[in-house]
Formats: C-alpha cells, structure tokens, sequence
C-alpha cells in the first residue's frame, strides 16, 4: 500500500520543462518558481539573511571577481558557464536534475510503487531531519574555509576554494528549497536555524563533529575536500536512491559539484606530495621545512586526522535509525539499482569488527542494521584510491616511503571503536600506550604551528607557494598564470 502523502505548498509539476535554469528571476531555478507565488515570497524573504550570512562568514578576503563555474542547466550536454563574477553577486539558485519518467522507488518495503512527488505523512519527521542534517554541513564549511583565502598558495587555488564555497551556498539553498516546499512553517523554521548555528559556536554549534573543527590551513583544507566532502559524496549518493522524488533529484544535481570539490582535495594533496617528494629525492637527509616543504610524516598525520574525523560521520556501525530509512524508502544503499540482491535484505547478515578483550574480532549482525558501515565501506574503497595516486608520486621518484590509510578504528569516537585506543595498524593498546606515541600519529601543535608559518599568501598571477607544485594544467583550458581571482 501506498504511503499516505501531504503537502504544505504547491510542488513543482515533474513534467514540466526543468533542464533550462531561468536567470530571469530573482532566484535563479529550473523549478518553476515564478509559478508558486506563495513559495516565491518565502524564498525571496530567506534570500536577505542568506546575504547576511555569506558576508559575515562567507570569504574574509575582499576581491573584485573570481573566475566561477555557474550552472545554465542540469543536462547531460554540459551545464556550467565559465565567467568573471564578483563573489556577492553569484547567481545562488535551485537546481533539480531533470525527472525521470515514471520513477519508481527500487528498495525497502515500497520497492516497485511509483516515486513519492509529495511528502509521505508517516514518514515526514524522518525526511526532515536527513533534509536538515545535509543542510547544516553545507554552510559549515564555509565557515570553515572563510580565512583561507588571505593565505591562500596562488590564485589558481584560490579560485577553486571560491567555487568550493559558493556551490556550498548553492547546496544549502537546494536544501532550503526542499524545506520551504514541502515542509510548511516547521521548514520555514528550520531554514533560518541553519543559519543562526556556526562552525565551532560553543552555544550554537553545527550538527555533526568534523562540520566544528578548524581549517586553518590549506593542508587541512586539501585533506577536508578530499575525505570529509568524499563523505558528503557518499550521503548524497545514498539520499540520490530516495523514493521522495524531489529530494532524489536534488542529491543527484548536487553530485555534479560535489566532483570539483573532490578534485580539488585530490589534486591539492597531489601537489603537496609531489613537492616534498622532490625535495626528498634531491636533498637527502634534509629537513625538509628548511626547504619550504612539508615532511611526509607531517602529511601522513594529517591524513590520519580527517579520515578518522570523516570516517565518525557515517554514525555506528549498527544503526536501527539507518535500517529504518532503508525500510521506508528514504534512504538508499551507494549504487543501490546495480545492487545484485532483493533491495530489502530482511533474512541477509554480514561481517563487522568489534573490540573484544583487547583484540579486534569479527562477529555477524544482520545487514539492515549494519548499512552505515556498507556505505563506509564503499567510502573507505574509494579514499584508497587517492592514496594510490599519491604514493606513485613518491614511486616515480624514486622513494621509498609511502602514504597509508590508517585502521578504521583509528581515533574513532562514534561507533564500535569509541572508548578504544587502536593505531593506525590496527592494535589496540591501553591508555598509557596510546598517550606516549600519540604525537607520531596526530598532528602536534609544533607540526601545525610550523604548517601555518608555511601558508604565505602568493596572490600575483603564475605565483606558486614553495610547498606545492603548480597544477599541470589550468581552469577550463585558460593557463596556469591567469588571474583567476582580481582584487
């Protein structure tokens, strides 16, 4: 039986024309917008404080224009346009991938009915909160990033941390449209909270852990993009199987920018180590900070930070919240229609480590509860594949040391590992243990402070700083040397 639906606005048609994105409105949309007067008001009387927001915690550094990507539409054939926009007037705007016909939900317990246009009733405070959760991570990382520019390594990379944070704005208003649209006043008042909690805020923090750690430099932030938005790849991904429709097709746009920002951290990090890698090969035995680059030890405790950080927001391992969503069809597995079994997994168990008497063993729990860790899974397979990138950069020059992923109950403090101590090789070792070699795992403050004096700014066009390399190639076919950003 179909689930029971209510709406508290009109929803856009779905077969309406939804490729082309109209900038000939105040918020630019391909949702129809001007078609919901009611909606549009609420949206456009959002749109102050979301202005509010971005110049207060937005970007710190003040600049002329940026070199942005913008949507035009959400189609296969291309959908960005390259140009010269000054940061305040970026066209914000609500984006839906374009509808599939007669979509149907493809798990859980309503596996095969048609795709839910409107909000299910039974299961509107489930879909709201997975709706808020996304939506408090996207400006958080704004916040986060907002001093990075003044430090930033070259305009090239400054320009990516620009398009970083404004499809981030971008993302959050995807959101706010889906709370404005389907969720009534309890929406309305969601919206203007997830712009009243800020990164770090003692009183008011954002939702999840890692969304409240610093990023004050740009180690910090290539290694964010490249494992904590590679997270946020994943939860869209799940959210992109969902049988509400218009939320599916959000995620599913949102994909599309979340690929720049993965680039980003991949290629940072690329960079980084191709640099000290460098300096290894041709000043043996060196210290390498005498050189203006990082050790490897250093970017090895880095990494070991953001992945664990990154890795504690897929939640336990086992989670009755996570069987739930799948059940109700909200939620989906990563690639769920390629999944070759019965997209309901009522009688299928799986393997999971635990922490037993000191040791790491397996035990077997039932797959609907343990669909967090599938999805981590997934994710953890995909992070390997960076480091790989990365280690041959230390291969082709002819080293011998190499980068890793540390255990998946390194520094954890959600799920089977909180409350142990077990390194990065996968022991766990008591407290005092743990304390005494945890300066060789974690980045120290000696190893951020010595970072940070690292992070001066090289804003002239062609300027490199000393500790990356120059990317090989630039933005959109223009050179390396142009002036991506102008102040």
């Amino acid at each position: 039986m179909t689930a029971p639906t209510t709406h508290t606005g009109s929803a856009p048609d779905p077969d309406g024309p939804l490729n082309p994105v109209d900038y000939s409105q105040r918020i630019p949309n391909n949702v129809g917008l001007n078609t919901d007067r009611r909606l549009q008001r609420a949206l456009e009387g959002w749109q102050p404080k979301f202005m509010d927001w971005w110049k207060e915690l937005g970007p710190a550094i003040p600049t002329q224009d940026v070199y942005l990507r913008t949507a035009t539409a959400v189609g296969r054939d291309g959908w960005a346009h390259f140009d010269r926009v000054p940061m305040e007037e970026y066209r914000w705007g609500i984006f839906l991938a374009e509808p599939e016909p007669d979509r149907r939900i493809a798990f859980g317990q309503h596996a095969g009915e048609s795709a839910w246009q409107t909000v299910p009733g039974e299961y509107r405070a489930e879909l709201l909160r997975l709706i808020v959760v996304q939506g408090d991570t996207e400006p958080a990382s704004v916040e986060q990033q907002r001093h990075l520019g003044s430090t930033a390594p070259s305009l090239y990379d400054m320009r990516n941390l620009f398009q970083v944070n404004v499809e981030e704005g971008r993302h959050l208003w995807a959101m706010v449209y889906l709370l404005h649209a389907y969720f009534g006043r309890e929406g309305r008042e969601e919206a203007e909270q997830l712009l009243k909690r800020h990164s770090g805020d003692p009183d008011s923090p954002r939702i999840l852990g890692a969304f409240n750690e610093d990023t004050p430099d740009w180690l910090t932030f290539f290694m964010f993009t490249y494992f904590t938005d590679r997270d946020g790849k994943y939860q869209l991904g799940t959210l992109k199987e969902s049988g509400f429709d218009p939320l599916a097709r959000t995620c599913e746009f949102m994909l599309k920018e979340e690929a720049h920002h993965m680039f980003v951290g991949t290629t940072g990090v690329q960079r980084i180590v191709e640099r000290t890698a460098q300096i290894m090969r041709d000043h043996p035995g060196d210290d390498l900070w005498d050189h203006g680059a990082i050790p490897l030890a250093v970017i090895q405790k880095y990494l070991n930070f953001q992945f664990a950080v990154s890795m504690d927001l897929f939640g336990s391992e086992q989670s009755t919240n996570a069987g739930n969503y799948f059940t109700s069809g909200l939620k989906g597995r990563w690639g769920e229609t390629r999944r070759k079994d019965d997209h309901v997994l009522l009688d299928q168990t799986r393997e999971m480590n635990v922490v037993e008497d000191g040791r790491i063993v397996q035990k077997t729990v039932p797959l609907l509860g343990a669909l967090n860790l599938d999805l981590r899974d997934e994710y953890v397979a995909d992070c390997e594949n960076g480091v790989r990138r990365w280690n041959q950069a230390l291969e082709e020059a002819g080293l011998d040391e190499r980068l890793a992923l540390p255990h998946e109950g390194f520094y954890r403090q959600v799920g089977a590992y909180a409350g142990h101590h077990v390194t990065p090789a996968g022991e766990v070792v008591d407290e005092a243990a743990w304390q005494a070699r945890t300066d060789e795992w974690l980045p120290t403050p000696d190893d951020r402070s010595r970072v940070g004096a690292l992070m001066v700014p090289h804003h002239e066009p062609g300027s490199f700083a000393s500790w990356l390399t120059p990317p090989p190639q630039g933005i959109n076919e223009m050179s390396v040397e142009f002036d991506y950003v102008r102040f």
